[in-house]
């Protein structure tokens, strides 16, 4: 389209070759310059080719001097006869100097987020001249396309496969280097994370339950978890209940007051002394919550990315939700259509911003004509598209909310219905009603 215009894209010939020209000098200086710049921001195809040959070595470990790179570019097939080895040494004789790489590396990204963000606007402008859908829709297009270049991501197209294996490469060298066990954010409880691996980027997890079991409980110690551990924003979209009713739990889980009491504001000095240290820690991290009860999944899209550092989301429940990008009431529409809509967004969503999405979920009354009370995949309300949709789903159960008589009314389980990464199962958890919090079993004996 430039070309044709007559226009050049916009690119810098010589901070390309400087920056090759540097690596070649001074391989010390790559792992540096491939976290500034990727092969895609370098505009003349040699030059890319050039750098992903480099950026390969460099990831499995091999020496790199004008030698070795041309012997890999000859195995990977970008070696031109004559030219390549002319080529090579003219970077390296027409580059300054090394120390100067990261100037060289930031005139390449700035010219390369130039050149992107001219595509994305050209796609736009024929997005809305050719009429392609409503206009809240065309936004949230234009949005996403916006959201990719400040991300440092693409909005589609294939990817070569050895592109993929590099980063595959790199994350598990990452994990491997990892003091933690866990290569997903952790939820808390300890033998959940040990089965689904912790939460990790794009996973949409589901925490499904009948009324009052305790979804919102288990979804708000995890948000809590996350956001003291991993120092990263948690964004909490509460459909159901105030700001002020989520952090008035908060402070009784974190704080260890009955949350009744913590109500009428009786406390004893040494319940306030705990409140207000509960407080501290709770305002010590970045939670954000939104309690709109008439959110889509678009506008939390829209919210989430303009988070700087998000770590996680947690919805608050997907039932309440109304349906993707429409905004009309559940009896304009088939409800079971519409949940399957939200649960595929929702997935969308997590890939899209890159962080795990907790959401909470309702589970319909299927259960209570059988004689075993635990929840199954087909127990969720509108289950199709969501039990598809899901990488980890979780069924929260306690015999205590069928039978108050019971041996042992706290006692709860998790049952992992679907689980991408393992096994599914059930692990115990103990529920504390006066903090509305569940502890894992082998805490709870370890704090008595």
């Amino acid at each position: 389209m430039n070309e044709l215009l007559g226009r050049q894209a916009p690119h810098s010939a010589s901070a390309e070759q400087a920056v090759l020209g540097s690596m070649l000098i001074d391989p010390r200086c790559i792992a540096d310059v491939i976290d500034k710049v990727r092969s895609q921001d370098f505009y003349i195809q040699q030059n890319r080719e050039i750098f992903e040959t480099m950026f390969a070595m460099f990831s499995y470990g091999q020496t790199i001097d004008p030698v070795t790179v041309l012997d890999q570019m000859k195995v990977r097939g970008v070696y031109k006869e004559g030219s390549s080895q002319q080529y090579l040494m003219e970077l390296m004789q027409i580059t300054p100097t090394a120390a100067n790489v990261l100037e060289y590396a930031a005139i390449v990204r700035d010219r390369a987020l130039l050149r992107g963000l001219a595509e994305a606007a050209d796609e736009i402008t024929n997005m809305v001249y050719e009429g392609a859908g409503q206009a809240d829709e065309m936004l949230e297009s234009a949005e996403r396309k916006i959201y990719a270049l400040r991300k440092d991501r693409n909005t589609g197209g294939l990817t070569p496969v050895s592109v993929v294996v590099q980063n595959v490469y790199n994350q598990l060298s990452e994990a491997a280097s990892s003091e933690s066990a866990i290569p997903g954010l952790t939820t808390g409880i300890a033998d959940l994370d040990r089965t689904i691996l912790g939460m990790g980027p794009g996973d949409l997890i589901l925490v499904a339950s009948r009324p009052g079991m305790g979804k919102t409980s288990i979804g708000l110690n995890m948000a809590l978890h996350v956001a003291k551990t991993s120092h990263k924003t948690v964004a909490v979209f509460s459909l159901e209940m105030t700001r002020e009713q989520l952090v008035t739990r908060l402070l009784a889980g974190e704080g260890l007051v009955d949350s009744q009491k913590l109500q009428t504001g009786r406390l004893s000095s040494d319940e306030w002394r705990r409140v207000s240290s509960a407080a501290s820690i709770l305002s010590a991290t970045d939670l954000r919550i939104d309690d709109n009860p008439s959110l889509t999944v678009s506008d939390m899209n829209a919210q989430c990315r303009r988070l700087q550092d998000l770590g996680l989301v947690v919805v608050d429940y997907l039932q309440l939700m109304q349906s993707a990008g429409s905004g009309h009431s559940w009896s304009n529409e088939s409800r079971t259509q519409a949940v399957s809509d939200i649960s595929r967004m929702m997935k969308i969503m997590a890939k899209e911003l890159g962080v795990p999405v907790l959401c909470l979920s309702q589970l319909s009354r299927a259960n209570e004509s059988r004689q075993n009370k635990r929840p199954m995949l087909s127990d969720l309300r509108e289950s199709g598209a969501i039990e598809q949709d899901a990488d980890v789903v979780i069924g929260l159960y306690r015999e205590g909310y069928y039978d108050k008589e019971c041996e042992n009314p706290n006692e709860a389980e998790a049952i992992i219905l679907k689980n991408r990464r393992g096994s599914t199962g059930t692990l115990k958890l103990m529920w504390l009603p006066e903090y509305t919090t569940f502890v894992s079993v082998s805490n709870r004996h370890d704090d008595e």
